[in-house]
């Protein structure tokens, strides 16, 4: 059972009211957040301090400024970047970052890095990362000397491996959005607030604060994915805090990502940000739902034509593209068309999969949802009609079942305030300005 309480705390004026939120982060750290108490951090230094939402499909970065939080896009234009390491080799080869990563993944399959949250801070015996590995592309390899999972991939001579941790990958990922906030702000960048999930152990989060290290970020605080979410739906996209007469309010954020998947309860009550409960599982999400789109054609292909393509490291990743294309599809259409070309030489491979049939397909993993956030009603002592507001944050909340789901246990339809993919990236944004006095100045 994992609740959390903290003491309430009032202040006033703008943005000024989130001044509560360090006190309560501080104590998460001691608690065990993985914020700040590290003798090793780097010390601290002046300047703007972006805010980071390092996901593991999707990662996104912010900034505070003007009297408001900005999502700052990426060189392609994009909001969100995709969370993809990609290395060439041979004449040219280097390092692809983001949407261009993403973009050659099916035709370098061994040496595209995707997912790799899912492995940083764990060991390679975790169950979870044996399971993670037999649908991966790429070579997961066993540490000799600390028994942790290290990537694999072909060096730039095209002839011997390299091998990098996961939170050397990750720092690829942290360090391409630092640059794109170099560019989109015209001045350097070398101080972060980073989130992670709120079920993340000390091992994951302390990985995650090397991963910024590394980058060239001092990692100024790591706070929890759902509470940065709340702080953006109690502050707001103008920067403005809620009114502190507005009647006190029982918040649930349900975040559910590409690769993990948090609930936390939350009181906000003007300036009072108040963390009662948080339950989780910190390897569910999209990802999850793709393996289960796979393993459905993967099984149609044998049966129907007979071939296994479960060793085949270009057709899986062929197919997992598809697989998330139409997933996304479903969201908006009753139905969606796979069409592969050549997902093994010589052989084309074409399908139907309707909402209906998707839905039969999840439906158990979705309802796993459910429990964490029965949990977390028990564990604050309140029942279904005391949560005013529910928050959903994470790409795969937008898939219709999710939200059914959610709208039939509470008998209300979600919050619809706030966006679930850059909710995350503005709340760092918003406890970065606190932490710099860039909010003060508002």
């Amino acid at each position: 059972m994992a609740t959390v309480h903290r003491r309430a705390v009032r202040a006033r004026g703008p943005l000024l009211a989130c001044l509560v939120l360090v006190c309560l982060l501080a104590v998460s750290v001691r608690a065990g957040d993985g914020g700040g108490g590290d003798s090793s951090e780097p010390e601290p230094r002046t300047g703007t301090i972006i805010g980071i939402d390092l996901g593991t499909t999707y990662s996104c970065v912010g900034v505070f400024q003007n009297g408001r939080p900005e999502i700052i896009p990426n060189d392609q234009g994009n909001r969100i970047t995709p969370s993809y390491v990609a290395f060439t080799s041979g004449e040219g080869g280097g390092r692809l970052i983001g949407d261009s990563a993403k973009n050659q993944a099916t035709i370098n399959p061994r040496n595209t890095i995707f997912d790799v949250k899912r492995l940083i801070g764990r060991k390679y015996e975790d169950r979870s990362v044996q399971e993670d590995i037999r649908l991966v592309p790429y070579d997961v390899v066993p540490s000799g000397d600390d028994g942790r999972p290290y990537i694999s991939v072909v060096s730039d001579d095209g002839i011997g491996r390299s091998r990098y941790a996961p939170e050397e990958v990750s720092a690829m990922v942290l360090g391409k959005l630092k640059s794109d906030a170099e560019r989109y702000l015209g001045r350097p960048v070398d101080r972060a607030v980073v989130t992670v999930p709120a079920y993340f152990n000390d091992a994951q989060r302390h990985s995650t604060r090397d991963a910024g290290v590394i980058a060239g970020l001092a990692v100024e605080r790591i706070i929890n994915e759902p509470t940065a979410a709340a702080i953006a739906y109690g502050i707001g996209q103008d920067g403005k805090p809620r009114d502190e007469d507005e009647e006190e309010e029982n918040v649930l954020v349900f975040d559910l990502g590409g690769g993990t998947f948090d609930v936390t309860l939350l009181t906000i009550d003007g300036g009072i940000f108040e963390v009662l409960a948080t339950n989780g599982d910190t390897h569910l999400g999209g990802s999850d739902v793709d393996h289960i789109v796979m393993s459905h054609f993967m099984e149609m292909i044998r049966r129907k034509d007979g071939r296994d393509i479960s060793s085949d490291r270009r057709a899986l990743q062929k197919l997992r593209r598809e697989c998330e294309r139409i997933k996304r599809a479903l969201s908006g259409q009753l139905s969606a068309r796979l069409d592969v070309e050549d997902l093994v030489p010589g052989y084309d491979f074409t399908a139907t999969l309707t909402r209906a049939k998707f839905e039969e397909l999840t439906e158990d993993l979705f309802r796993r949802t459910l429990v964490p956030v029965k949990r977390v009603l028990e564990d604050a002592m309140l029942d279904i009609e005391d949560v005013h507001q529910v928050i959903l944050v994470g790409g795969s909340t937008r898939i219709p079942r999710v939200r059914q789901l959610i709208s039939d246990f509470f008998e209300k339809e979600p919050n619809a305030g706030v966006n679930p993919d850059e909710s995350v990236a503005v709340g760092a944004a918003i406890q970065g300005a606190i932490l710099s006095g860039e909010g003060a100045r508002t």
